[in-house]
């Protein structure tokens, strides 16, 4: 399992209801793929103070790598990606990308 995590420093001009929009628009697009489990996204409450610059941001859970790698070459995931960063302090700079691969032994039933 593959959680695609993805925050995003959104420009100050940039309306909450614009930021919203982008967001479903990717979460609907990555939940059409084979190999999507979820995705959840939303705003970052910051409960212990620690990543203030982002302001919101995504978790695509992808069953394997492969699933993954479908979606980074997709043109789809590559043409919402493009408008993402024009939404974001200095584009691909105001997103922050990491890819955790999960221990599925660790979960509580």
């Amino acid at each position: 399992m593959i959680l695609h995590c993805v925050f995003c420093r959104f420009r100050a001009d940039v309306p909450p209801e614009r930021r919203l929009d982008i967001l479903v628009e990717l979460s609907g697009f990555a939940l059409s793929l084979d190999g999507v489990v979820s995705c959840d996204f939303g705003p970052n409450r910051d409960f212990e103070r620690k990543s203030q610059d982002y302001s919101d941001g995504f978790v695509i859970r992808f069953s394997n790598r492969r699933a993954l790698d479908r979606y980074a070459d997709h043109p789809g995931h590559r043409d919402l990606g493009r408008r993402l960063c024009e939404l974001c302090v200095g584009g691909a700079e105001g997103i922050l990308v990491f890819d955790l691969e999960a221990n599925q032994g660790t979960r509580r039933n």
